[in-house]
């Protein structure tokens, strides 16, 4: 597994000594977005085997005014291991680590700079680290945590995981809490493989051979995954409506405030409105309907699936047929002696499905 820089130089037939040019005279050119820029430079430098020169951009970046000096530094370190240069690598990596950087994105970086460098143990020390810096040392590490956390946490806790697999190391609770992360993925993220055999050390050897037939093996897993996808998303479904828990529509809320115009700000109102909509539904003859509960993680993962501001409109009702899809929904109305669909753990009857109640 490489190590990815931030951004690569920009498509375009030019070599990459020529994009990198160009983009220093850009950066001069918008002095607003010089960093940016010459991270891009810096980028195509390294492309272009001109390590000196990226190095160059990088110290400049540094020796200024920089508005990600943790990042800048984190790039360097790699630029260092691709020019061969490993005891200074190692230098500025001990350099970087002693200011205890609170950015996970730049412990992310340098962890995968090693872990291509082939050093796992410091691979596994860096993504360790990453962690424990973010989340201080008493805080306690959980799948809750990892989803509403600081950002960068989910890929330190993968990173982590892989390089660990390959040690041999034994789980400990750091890694069931990745498998636990893992495992609550949309399908369509997740796949159909634990994150184990994702990080098997065999796979990974395999798919960094270049072998032909290992890479047309994973595409046709891949494809398969995709077209069952497409069959379940074709299958005739429920109409789903999508209830918020009290605690998800609070963030909901928090995050896209104008929902409020859909929802209100009362959570018992929204779960009215779940009722007074399925009703209505029914009235007009829908032949199956039913219920999914929502998450605010699960929309967000699904709004970048589909490539759309989670504003957008229609997107959450797509996401509702999504979550039938998937298999999330629950057939409405419930028994009327069963539980309530809005989880409030009292019967249907004595709940929702008491109109004078909603």
């Amino acid at each position: 597994m490489s190590a990815k820089r931030h951004r690569s130089a920009p498509a375009t037939p030019r070599s990459a000594d020529a994009s990198a040019q160009e983009l220093e005279t850009l950066a001069a050119r918008h002095p607003e977005d010089r960093e940016q820029i010459l991270l891009e430079a810096a980028d195509a430098w390294c492309e272009a085997k001109d390590f000196d020169r990226a190095l160059e951009l990088y110290e400049l970046l540094l020796a200024g005014e920089c508005d990600e000096p943790h990042m800048v530094a984190a790039y360097r370190i790699g630029a260092l291991f691709d020019a061969g240069r490993e005891t200074h690598a190692r230098q500025a990596a001990r350099q970087l680590r002693a200011v205890h950087p609170r950015d996970g994105d730049a412990w992310h970086f340098v962890g995968e700079t090693f872990e291509a460098a082939g050093d796992l143990h410091a691979a596994a020390e860096w993504f360790t680290a990453g962690i424990s810096h973010i989340l201080g040392a008493a805080a306690q590490l959980a799948a809750d945590t990892v989803r509403t956390g600081p950002p960068g946490l989910d890929m330190l806790l993968t990173g982590r995981h892989r390089v660990r697999r390959q040690l041999g190391d034994p789980h400990d609770g750091w890694d069931d809490v990745a498998d636990q992360v893992h495992d609550q993925l949309p399908p369509l993220m997740r796949g159909t493989h634990t994150l184990d055999e994702l990080h098997d050390p065999k796979r990974l050897a395999q798919l960094d051979n270049d072998d032909p037939e290992v890479l047309r093996a994973e595409i046709a897993r891949l494809t398969e995954q995709v077209e069952q996808r497409r069959s379940a998303l074709s299958t005739p479904q429920l109409t789903c409506a999508v209830f918020w828990p009290e605690q998800e529509f609070a963030e909901l809320l928090r995050r896209w405030p104008a929902f409020a115009d859909d929802y209100g700000t009362d959570h018992a109102h929204h779960l009215r409105g779940v009722e007074e909509l399925l009703r209505t539904y029914s009235d007009q003859g829908h032949p199956r309907l039913g219920t999914a509960r929502g998450t605010v993680d699960d929309f967000t993962a699904y709004a970048r699936d589909e490539d759309q501001d989670p504003a957008a409109e229609g997107l959450r009702a797509s996401f509702a047929a999504d979550l039938a899809a998937r298999g999330q929904a629950e057939a409405w109305p419930p028994p009327r002696n069963g539980p309530c669909w809005c989880e409030s753990g009292r019967k249907y009857k004595k709940c929702h499905g008491n109109p004078a109640l909603t």
